[in-house]
């Protein structure tokens, strides 16, 4: 019997197998309706510039004017906290780069609130969630 073989789908590292999937909702500073498409892809740039040193994979990722939902499947080495502290941060600067006409919601200039909402995915499917993630639409 071969792990690697059997559970394919799987994160193999030396001394684990692991799939761990958690959904993750990021609000904006005082729930302000900045975001659009655009704002939305380039947050999806910049976690995915992210995820090779934090060692995720971005398995969806869409959202709203004030909100948006993320699937990210990570090793077990990793807090969720620190993942999301590192998610929020490196978005928010790129972002805020990119669109230097944004209004500043704090002293800080940050994007995102403090809170956030945090799920781990096993109760539905991954394709469950995929689709929920893809229908949460920007306008235009």
């Amino acid at each position: 019997m071969s792990i690697q073989k059997d559970f394919p789908d799987y994160l193999h590292r030396r001394h684990s197998v692991s799939k761990l999937v958690v959904h993750l909702i990021f609000v904006t500073t005082y729930r302000r309706k900045l975001l659009n498409d655009t704002m939305i892809s380039q947050i999806h740039e910049a976690f995915l510039s992210a995820s090779k040193r934090l060692e995720i994979d971005i398995l969806e990722l869409d959202g709203e004017e004030d909100h948006v939902h993320v699937l990210v499947a990570y090793p077990p080495k990793l807090a969720v906290s620190v993942l999301v502290n590192n998610l929020k941060s490196i978005s928010s600067r790129y972002v805020r780069q990119l669109n230097t006409h944004l209004p500043r919601q704090s002293k800080s200039g940050v994007l995102w609130s403090r809170s956030y909402f945090a799920c781990s995915t096993g109760g539905v499917t991954i394709e469950t969630l995929k689709n929920y993630v893809r229908s949460q639409k920007a306008p235009d």
